[in-house]
């Protein structure tokens, strides 16, 4: 009995993990994708710079509605640490330009 309410408690926050580095994943083909069409990932990878510093001067307050459409941002509008990046939509900015900034034409 208490093996199967483990499993009920863990395997959906599991699932949700998964789901989420599947989203990670895809924004990483996406950033991939537009450097490819514009035959450099120099100027992609700027603007995502300048994105991640303004949200480092200025990052949104959590609320209920900031937290709802946290996910349509084109970077985590929040601050976070390591194991909050396991929830998060988009893979860590850094990340992406160093990738773009790698990327070979």
């Amino acid at each position: 009995m208490v093996e199967l309410l483990v499993l009920a408690i863990v395997t959906p926050i599991i699932a949700t993990i998964i789901q989420l580095a599947i989203s990670r994943s895809r924004e990483f083909m996406a950033d991939a994708s537009g450097a490819r069409f514009l035959k450099s990932g120099k100027g992609l990878a700027s603007a995502l710079g300048k994105l991640e510093r303004n949200i480092q001067h200025y990052p949104l307050k959590e609320t209920s509605q900031t937290q709802a459409t946290a996910h349509m941002f084109i970077a985590n509008p929040f601050r976070g640490g390591k194991v909050l990046s396991w929830f998060m939509t988009h893979p860590p900015m850094k990340e992406r330009i160093r990738r773009l900034n790698g990327m070979k034409f």
